[in-house]
């Protein structure tokens, strides 16, 4: 049975002065296969302590399980499970109350105060303090000046203030009324030290154990302040090659897996499993490094644009499913999406041979697609770009590498000439997914470099007024695609299939797995 999960709202910071974070009350077990509230509701009562489930993943996450070092969002969205920052987000975007309980933002965005929730435990049993909040922030936002700046946006920080034993202030240099969106940062034990092999949150799981590129094992946490994970025990089975995914799920050896490709959803639909459909909230592109020679030519870089057909390749590869996209922004960020920079580019291979003869390209070139062997998604398209690119004489030959050497010698080292991969928001902010692109930006993998747009980036964090702000925004998004930046292609369709004998699978407007809402039928 196939579900569709719509209407993913944008978090909407409320600018009023005192905004008490309730308890969440939701259906937290989410919609159940045969469409019944009934058993949904009931879930919890209905689970027994042996109960346990099997998930598959695609990589091992990263060696290091230090929450504020994680780079993979494969890795983030498993820690979303662990750890907590003040707030969180829910599956409707909403930031609802996690280490904090209520907060006030004072001087229009410059002063954030947040209360410490009564009788929040770590997972190690001890309780959580003032002193470790302080320590979470400043250690992302190297106020001391002696290590690193872990969150960009952090940056804006001038300090972080015990007011009292239930009371942190945290003061910004500049007021930013998106600020509480970045306090999702989890909140680590001061006493924790060595962050990286030992996970200490406050989530709904606690970490068990790991056998590398194996398994993770995590299992509910008894103390946790809010409503408990239905499901005990889970077993993160990492699947890294995408033609055993059906045949681990057939066999029973993992009960879910997701973001599955329409071939594999489709063999698996009404087989024992259930299809759940919605949306990746990723930015899937032919990323292109604009330090690599064709690429530093914007009309290179255009001609491509031209040439290749993102709605084609939604066609042959995807059933149509899926949002074509024409800027790093998805559509579940409501105002500052812009819905007709996808019409940029139609597709014209005429006038991109006349781009490619005038930047000196009149009989093509060669160049690489990089792209990571486990995610069957980004490969299908790229075998798709390849046959497209071939109308204007250009030849891309496509070189799968392992996850690991993606992130390694791609994503960190820089060195690739092109790669296929969907880029996420770390948080509910257009701030997360556009200041990766700023030429100083030690996420900007792909080497942008532009005057006008790091103008525009600077004037949207300064502005105060949100009719403002969401301006300068559009306008990095209208740079990106006149610049041609990268070659944008969609957001991605995400299709998770879920053992029948479970239920409770839950969409976010961000790249993240809610395991706790999973429960046993």
């Amino acid at each position: 049975m196939k579900k569709r999960i719509n209407g993913i709202l944008l978090v909407s910071v409320l600018l009023t002065l005192t905004i008490a974070l309730s308890a969440c009350s939701g259906d937290k077990a989410g919609e159940p296969s045969n469409g019944s509230t009934a058993q949904s509701e009931t879930a919890g009562s209905e689970t027994t302590d042996e109960s346990s489930i099997t998930i598959g993943i695609p990589q091992d996450l990263e060696e290091s399980l230090d929450p504020h070092k994680a780079v993979a969002a494969g890795t983030k969205e498993i820690l979303f499970n662990i750890y907590e920052g003040l707030v969180k987000p829910d599956s409707d975007g909403n930031m609802v109350p996690a280490v904090a309980s209520e907060y006030t933002m004072e001087d229009e965005g410059k002063t954030y105060v947040f209360t410490l929730r009564d009788g929040i435990l770590f997972h190690d049993g001890t309780a959580v303090t003032v002193e470790d909040i302080r320590y979470s922030i400043e250690r992302c936002a190297d106020t001391s000046g002696e290590g690193t700046l872990l969150v960009s946006a952090f940056s804006n920080i001038e300090s972080v203030e015990i007011v009292d034993e239930k009371t942190v202030s945290i003061h910004l240099v500049e007021a930013d009324t998106d600020f509480l969106s970045e306090l999702t940062v989890a909140i680590i034990p001061q006493s924790n030290a060595d962050p990286d092999k030992t996970a200490i949150g406050t989530g709904p799981y606690r970490h068990v154990s790991r056998s590398i590129q194996d398994n993770i094992v995590l299992t509910r946490y008894e103390d946790y302040w809010g409503d408990k994970a239905n499901i005990r025990d889970i077993t993160l089975k990492i699947v890294a090659d995408g033609d055993m995914i059906v045949t681990n799920l057939k066999s029973g050896s993992i009960d879910m897996f997701c973001r599955l490709t329409t071939d594999q959803a489709r063999e698996l639909e009404g087989n024992g499993f259930d299809v759940y459909e919605g949306t990746m909230n990723l930015v899937q592109a032919l990323y292109l490094n604009n330090d690599f020679e064709p690429f530093k030519d914007v009309r290179v870089r255009q001609a491509l644009c031209y040439a290749i057909n993102p709605q084609e390749i939604l066609e042959l590869g995807f059933e149509g499913k899926g949002t074509v996209i024409g800027s790093s922004m998805f559509p579940a960020f409501g105002k500052y999406y812009l819905e007709e920079l996808a019409s940029s580019y139609p597709t014209d291979t005429k006038k991109a041979k006349a781009l490619l003869k005038e930047a000196g390209y009149e009989d093509g070139f060669s160049f690489s697609i990089t792209v990571p062997s486990n995610y069957q998604p980004h490969v299908d398209t790229a075998q798709i770009i390849v046959e497209q690119l071939k109308s204007i004489n250009v030849k891309a030959t496509i070189n799968l590498v392992e996850w690991e050497t993606w992130v390694s010698e791609a994503y960190i080292g820089r060195q690739f000439e092109s790669t296929v991969v969907g880029v996420d928001a770390s948080t509910l902010t257009a701030r997360a997914l556009l200041e990766r692109f700023t030429s100083a930006n030690d996420k900007n993998f792909i080497n942008f470099n532009s005057s006008d747009y790091d103008q525009a980036f600077a004037q949207a964090v300064a502005a105060t007024d949100d009719a403002q702000k969401t301006a300068y925004y559009q306008e990095c998004e209208r740079i990106l695609s006149k610049e041609a930046a990268n070659v944008y292609i969609q957001d991605m369709a995400s299709l998770v299939a879920l053992n029948s004998k479970y239920g409770g699978y839950q969409f976010y407007p961000l790249y993240v797995q809610d395991f706790a809402a999973l429960y046993v039928k």
